[in-house]
């Protein structure tokens, strides 16, 4: 009997190669970690978009310049009930770095 339930094969989505820093307690002292599922910038090369939580109905995403990311650690993958499997990770970006939070949201009147 076949399962129907099997995860799909993942697309990979390459920024750049990384190689783990020499000292890691250098890097925690000049960046700052952002985990979630790094896409591709729709309009932009030089950037990458984080969706924080991709199955969350209130998720929100940041946009990072991909030359203030020094390090990138490839996090557990997020497989559904349909067998999605979206691939995460953790990006070491350098502090003092410009970066945008987005929360995209429904525009609706909240009177009843």
């Amino acid at each position: 009997m076949p399962l129907s339930n099997f995860p799909q094969a993942i697309v990979r989505f390459e920024i750049q190669v990384y190689q783990r820093p020499s000292d890691e307690k250098r890097l925690r002292d000049t960046h700052i970690a952002f985990s979630g599922a790094p896409q591709k910038h729709a309009t932009n090369p030089q950037k990458i978009c984080l969706v924080v939580d991709p199955y969350s109905e209130n998720t929100f995403y940041y946009e990072f310049f991909t030359r203030d990311i020094s390090y990138v650690e490839e996090l557990a993958n997020i497989v559904t009930m349909d067998g999605e499997v979206i691939p995460m990770a953790r990006i070491w970006v350098k502090k003092k770095s410009i970066a945008i939070r987005s929360t995209p949201f429904v525009v609706e009147s909240t009177r009843p």
